[in-house]
């Protein structure tokens, strides 16, 4: 890492400490998924959000590798991030690549200040992982767009202010990926918007339903051109797919069993969880080359998707891993017991959230002209 960006670690820390000890947040096994809009407050009023933009919209100037390091730090601290998160991550960068100016200047401050959330509307109810064959349209009305049809694990869409969602404009053609666009939509202020929640096996209201019936978008909220929906939504997810948080999300499980280990741990238990480190070096390695290519100017789609598919999948394997460790051990640590029942719980859902393994084996193999 270069050096300025290394310089980072120890800011983030000393706020997170600070933050932490003002009881502004607490750490538990899922809080890094949590919302906590003070929390984001404080990262803004740091530059610890939007850090990449343009100064004029509310950024830093910063590199990729800079927040790259910022990102590391609130995933390994457990910090709850969920409020500005998609907007940081995906939604910005895309309003600053196909925004007009003035939807750079509305919604690009208040984002990088940790005051304005947004929710992220792809999957829907009938397409599984099958984006392109999204049926939720919207049709040309006066002064805008009317929307029909719904989105499913849509997160946080009961308490974000806005939304970005994938949508048709144009009816079905041979050519499936085209004839989509992408509107950001006032989730607070519109008719015809429904959100009913989904509860999760950890029993939390994170995921929800949103139905469209007639809801008025404008057209100063169309993101883009119409019809090039498939395109812009593909170079967002590069963003979504290859960050620290396709691996890092159970780090802090896997720190606490070590910390609850000794040396006398039986040299099968160091194995496991040495392998389990060094498999996590490798992908952080993976993951700080694709902050890289963004750095560059470049849309690394196969690679974040390669990313994504090794991390999500080590993801999955380290609460079995650990959880046979703490059985053969006999590790009692209350702290190891209590972040492995949350993590369990919540692990089926990484290979699917963000894209599905079949998916993104399917992009790796077309970028590899396997198929």
């Amino acid at each position: 890492m270069p050096e300025a960006a290394e310089s980072l670690r120890s800011k983030v820390r000393e706020l997170l400490e600070e933050t932490r000890a003002g009881g502004v947040w607490l750490a538990d096994g899922l809080s890094w998924w949590g919302r906590n809009p003070a929390l984001s407050r404080a990262l803004g009023a740091a530059g610890f959000i939007g850090m990449t933009w343009p100064r004029q919209y509310g950024g830093s100037e910063r590199s990729y590798l800079e927040r790259y390091v910022v990102t590391e730090e609130l995933l390994a601290a457990c910090a709850p991030t969920a409020f500005h998160w998609f907007a940081d991550r995906q939604i910005g960068p895309s309003i600053l690549r196909y925004g007009t100016e003035e939807q750079k200047q509305r919604f690009l401050p208040p984002i990088a200040r940790g005051e304005l959330s947004f929710a992220v509307g792809m999957s829907e109810p009938d397409s599984g992982s099958d984006l392109a064959s999204i049926r939720t349209r919207a049709e040309r009305t006066d002064g805008g767009w009317r929307l029909n049809g719904s989105k499913i694990w849509t997160s946080y869409a009961h308490e974000a202010e806005y939304c970005v969602a994938l949508v048709r404009t144009e009816p079905k053609s041979d050519k499936r990926h085209a004839g989509m666009s992408q509107v950001i939509v006032d989730l607070k202020n519109s008719d015809g918007i429904t959100v009913r929640p989904i509860i999760d096996l950890p029993g939390r209201h994170d995921f929800n339903e949103v139905f469209f019936e007639d809801a008025f978008v404008p057209d100063d909220c169309l993101l883009g051109n119409p019809g090039d929906g498939w395109a812009q939504v593909t170079s967002e997810l590069a963003y979504e797919r290859s960050g620290s948080e396709r691996f890092l999300t159970n780090f802090h499980l896997l720190r606490a069993l070590v910390d609850a280990l000794d040396w006398s741990a039986s040299p099968g238990a160091q194995r496991e969880v040495g392998r389990l480190v060094s498999r996590l070096w490798a992908l952080r390695a993976a993951s700080v080359s694709v902050a890289a290519a963004l750095q560059a100017g470049e849309t690394p789609n196969v690679e974040s998707a390669l990313v994504k598919d090794l991390g999500t999948n080590f993801q999955q394997e380290v609460p079995e891993i650990v959880r046979r460790v703490v059985a053969d051990e006999g590790v009692a640590d209350e702290v190891v017991l209590d972040i492995l029942r949350q993590v369990v719980l919540a692990a089926p859902s990484y290979t699917i959230q963000g894209g599905a393994t079949e998916i993104l084996r399917g992009i790796v193999a077309r970028g590899l002209r396997l198929r």
